[in-house]
């Protein structure tokens, strides 16, 4: 069985984090675009009149946090991990509150919500800095 390494996770975790990102900037220009086939009815009860601020969220903060993360990934920051970790957190985060108030709409939300799992496992794997990953590597 072939051996996983530093690399192999960061190009996974980099891949995937790249993925989300480039999935909340569609969907977040989309939003502030109008959202033309998403009924406003799910509005109702929210501060929002249009998916306007929603999609501005979503494509400058969740879109914003996992580009970052994928950068720091595939750059070997030292804060990689950390980025990863809060990449993750907020699209969990922005999930929750858009469930709450639109309820369950679509088969993006529990995709998204398992691609935020993977990322969060990936990062616990990635090393803590740059020199572990170097010096494991160079063990290999």
């Amino acid at each position: 069985m072939p051996k996983v390494t530093s690399d192999h996770l960061r190009t996974a975790l980099g891949a995937l984090l790249a993925f989300v990102a480039l999935n909340a900037f569609a969907g977040g220009f989309y939003g502030m675009s109008g959202a033309q086939d998403v009924p406003r009815e799910w509005l109702e009860g929210s501060p929002f009149e249009d998916y306007f601020i929603p999609g501005l969220f979503l494509f400058v903060i969740v879109g914003g946090s996992f580009v970052i993360a994928a950068i720091s990934v595939f750059a070997r920051a030292r804060s990689a991990r950390a980025a990863a970790f809060i990449a993750a957190v907020i699209v969990l985060a922005w999930l929750a509150v858009q469930v709450a108030i639109i309820g369950y709409v679509s088969w993006m939300q529990p995709a998204t919500t398992i691609a935020a799992i993977i990322v969060l496992f990936l990062a616990w794997f990635l090393p803590k800095s740059s020199a572990e990953g170097h010096q494991s590597h160079a063990a290999t």
